[in-house]
This record gives structure tokens, C-alpha cells and sequence, in this order.
């Protein structure tokens, strides 16, 4: 999936970027108008989100959540494939406590926004979390969250399995080469030939630090959804 953050030259117009744009997803950094117009009769599924200041009026407002619809979904869906909203960006990692408690409800009020357009089986709702919510994360299969989240992040991935919504995060391998510069770790990160690095406790080995690192969100996620 790409990423596009939302700010152009007027010498260059957003319609100008798409048409050699390969991937088949997008993910915008906000619901920038002119690039989800610029994406219509595409095919390409797009990411919309809200900004992590809109999440308190999105909580405590389901009108509030319903202008949001109104703005940013409506007119443009559906020549513009909006596959996902993403409520908010690493808010879990924010050190916000009150952004951290009003996000659930702010995200259950959009999903109701859109169940009342008559959208709600198309297009999803989530919210974007950085690798920081995990404890655990060196062997996928020991994977776990930071128990300080507690019942948040379990109300969050009980939501996330009732509407059939991705579990979505920023996935950064740059990071991890960061904090672990073994001369192995770079072509590990790049998708580039390496020796992989095997799970001891699975015996799984894994080429990148892309497949690792999604694993390791899918085990954390079970252990709080399933045991």
C-alpha cells in the first residue's frame, strides 16, 4: 500500500501522481478532497482518516461523526473506492489518556455514521497504532501487547473483529534496523537476500522484518481475542 502525505505544488496537481501509481491501495494522511477526486474511476481502494484532534467531537458527537461522513465520504463514494477510515494515528502511543479513552467511542460513532449511509458493510473503520503498543515483539510467536493498555486495546480489537475492520499499524522496519544494526538486519528490512531469521519456539523462518512484524501483531491480537 502507498502513502501519500497531502501536500502538492501548484505546479503539480495530484492528478498528475496517479497515473503511474502502481499499487492497488492508497493510504492518505487525512481526506484531502482533491486526491480522493484525483483517485476517482481508478480501481485504487483508499485509506481516509481523521485527525487525531477530531476524535473528542467524534466521541461526544455522533452528529459531529455524521458531518464527517457527509464531508469527506459521500461526495466522492463511490467513483472513489474509500475502502477504510482510519480514526486517528498511533493514539494508543500518545501518552494521551483522554485522547486514549474517547477513542473507541469516537471510532463506534463513525461506524454508526456510516451504517446510516447505508455504508457500513463497505467501508471500514479502524484506527492506525505504532509497533510501540507491543511488549513483546523480538519472536513473532511471544508476540504480546503493553498490559498498561488493558481493556482499551481489548475493546478496541473486539471492535475491529464485530465489523469485519483491519487491525492496522505503522509497520516502520526502518526502526527496528535502528535499534538492531547487525550488518544482517539491513537486507532483512529491505526485502533483500538474507539468511532469514527463525522463530525458535515455531520453527518458522522469516525472510523480512515485514512478515515478522505483522505476525507478531496477529499473535498479540489472538492472545487478547482468544484466550
Amino acid at each position: 500500500m502507498a502513502k501519500l502525505r497531502t501536500t502538492f505544488h501548484h505546479h503539480h496537481p495530484p492528478q498528475s501522481f496517479f497515473n503511474p501509481l502502481q499499487s492497488k491501495k492508497v493510504r492518505l494522511y487525512g481526506s484531502d478532497p482533491a486526491i480522493i477526486e484525483a483517485l476517482a474511476n481508478t480501481g485504487i481502494g483508499i485509506v481516509i482518516g481523521t485527525a487525531n484532534g477530531d476524535i473528542p467531537g467524534l466521541a461526544s458527537d455522533p452528529n459531529f461523526a455524521k458531518s464527517w461522513i457527509n464531508t469527506n465520504v459521500l461526495p466522492f463514494y463511490p467513483a472513489s473506492n474509500i475502502i477504510l477510515i482510519t480514526v486517528g494515528n498511533e493514539v494508543m502511543t500518545s501518552n494521551d489518556q483522554n485522547l486514549m479513552n474517547k477513542l473507541l467511542p469516537a471510532m463506534q460513532n463513525v461506524q454508526n455514521a456510516l451504517n446510516d449511509a447505508s455504508l457500513g458493510g463497505k467501508i471500514k473503520v479502524s484506527t492506525v497504532h505504532s509497533m510501540g503498543v507491543l511488549k513483546q515483539s523480538e519472536r513473532p510467536s511471544s508476540g504480546s501487547f503493553d498490559p498498561s493498555y488493558g481493556d482499551l486495546m481489548k475493546g478496541l480489537l473486539e471492535f475491529n473483529s464485530a465489523n469485519g475492520s483491519p487491525f492496522a499499524i505503522n509497520p516502520y522496519p526502518y526502526f527496528a534496523y535502528r535499534s538492531d544494526t547487525r550488518p544482517e538486519t539491513l537486507a532483512f528490512c529491505l526485502f533483500q537476500p538474507n539468511a532469514g531469521r527463525m522463530d525458535g519456539n515455531t520453527k518458522i523462518k522469516y525472510m523480512n522484518m515485514f512478515d515478522a512484524q505483522v505476525r507478531v501483531n496477529q499473535i498479540a491480537s489472538a492472545k487478547i481475542l482468544y484466550q
